[in-house]
C-alpha cells in the first residue's frame, strides 16, 4: 500500500531535543528525531546544517549523509530524509542579515570550498542557501545547478542586479523571506522589495509560526506570490515540541521563553523556530481559514514538486 504523503519540510534544524547540527549526531538520536517528525505528520524533510567552518561542515555532512542513507534503507519508517539543506557558510556577515549564524564562519563563496562540501555529503545535498553577493560571478550557483541541487538566496542583501544575475545562473528560491534581515531597512531599496519585484522568477519559503511573520502578512504574501510559489518551512530547532528552556543549535545555547520562541541572548533576533509544521498548520487553519487545498499545497505538494518527489 502506498504511503500517504504528510508534511514536507525543506528546512528543519532539529526537534524533540535533538540538534541536527551536532558534530557527532548518533543513530539513536536520529531515529528519535524521525519518530518525533512522524508523530507530527511529516513524511519527508531536509535536515538543515547552518554555518560553520568548512572542515567542521564536511564532517557533519559526511555523518548526516550516512544517517540519511540508513533511513532510506528502512522502508518501514514513516518519515525519511530526502536530502540535506546546507544553509551557509556563504552568507552575508553583516549584522541583521547573518541572523543566528556564527558570523566568524560566514565567507565569500570559493568554488573549491563548495565542491568539498558537496563531495563530503556523498550526493545528499539537495538545497543550498547562499548570499548572491558572496558569489558575484555566479560560478558557485552554476556549479550547483549542474549538480541538480536547488539554490536559494537567504541571509543576504544583494542588489536587484545581483539577484537577477543569480537567477540567470540558476537560483530559483528565497529562504524564509522577511527574516534574516535587519529590523530597520530602507523603506524602498531593500531585499524584501527586490524579491517581490522578481516574484515571477522566484519561489519562496515562509515560516508560519505567527512570530517570524505576522499572519496577515503571511496571508498577503501567499496571495502576491501565488500559492504555487510558496512552501511553509518550520526552521525548527531542537526545542520544537518541548517546553521552554535552554536548547542547542550547533555550538550555541538558545533560550526559549514562555511563548515558545527561541531568541538570541540579546533578544535582537529569533534563532530558528520552536514550532513544528503540525503546529503551524493548526495556526493557519484556525487564524487564516485557509482551505484544505491551500494547506496541502503550502505544507506538502509544492515542496515535494520542487524536490522532484513522486506524487502521492
Amino acid at each position: 500500500m502506498t504511503r500517504q504523503r504528510g508534511y514536507v519540510d525543506l528546512q528543519i534544524n532539529g526537534i524533540g531535543g535533538i540538534d541536527f547540527n551536532e558534530s557527532n549526531l548518533s543513530a539513536l538520536s536520529w531515529e528519535r528525531a524521525l519518530e518525533w517528525l512522524a508523530q507530527d505528520g511529516t513524511t519527508e524533510f531536509l535536515p538543515t546544517l547552518i554555518t560553520d567552518s568548512v572542515d567542521s561542515l564536511c564532517l557533519k555532512l559526511a555523518n548526516l549523509s550516512r544517517l540519511c542513507e540508513a533511513s532510506v534503507q528502512n522502508p518501514q519508517g514513516s518519515c525519511k530524509a530526502v536530502g540535506i539543506h546546507l544553509e551557509g557558510p556563504f552568507l552575508s556577515d553583516q549584522v541583521g542579515y547573518i541572523g543566528a549564524h556564527p558570523k566568524q564562519h560566514a565567507r565569500p563563496l570559493e568554488l573549491d570550498a563548495l565542491k568539498r562540501l558537496v563531495d563530503a555529503a556523498n550526493g545528499w545535498i539537495r538545497l543550498v542557501t547562499l548570499a548572491p553577493e558572496c558569489d558575484p560571478k555566479g560560478r558557485g550557483i552554476e556549479y550547483l545547478a549542474q549538480e541538480d541541487i536547488l539554490i536559494a538566496a537567504g541571509h543576504c542583501n544583494p542588489s536587484i542586479d545581483q539577484l537577477r544575475c543569480a537567477i540567470d545562473s540558476g537560483l530559483s528560491l528565497f529562504t524564509h523571506l522577511g527574516n534574516a534581515c535587519p529590523a530597520s531597512i530602507p523603506r524602498h531599496e531593500n531585499i524584501i522589495h527586490r524579491v517581490l519585484a522578481l516574484r515571477d522568477s522566484l519561489r519562496v519559503t515562509l515560516i508560519a509560526d505567527g512570530f517570524h511573520l505576522p499572519l496577515w502578512l503571511l496571508d498577503s504574501w501567499v496571495d502576491w506570490f501565488g500559492e504555487n510559489r510558496v512552501a511553509i518551512v518550520s526552521d525548527a530547532i531542537s526545542a520544537a515540541g518541548l517546553a521552554p528552556g535552554i536548547y542547542q543549535l550547533g555550538a550555541q545555547k538558545v533560550a526559549v521563553g514562555a511563548d515558545g520562541v527561541p531568541r538570541s541572548a540579546d533578544q535582537t533576533h529569533f534563532v530558528g523556530s520552536g514550532a513544528t509544521l503540525g503546529r503551524m498548520r493548526n495556526l493557519c487553519e484556525s487564524q487564516l481559514s485557509w482551505s484544505s487545498e491551500r494547506i496541502d499545497k503550502l505544507f506538502k505538494t509544492n515542496a515535494a514538486q520542487w524536490l522532484g518527489l513522486p506524487s502521492d
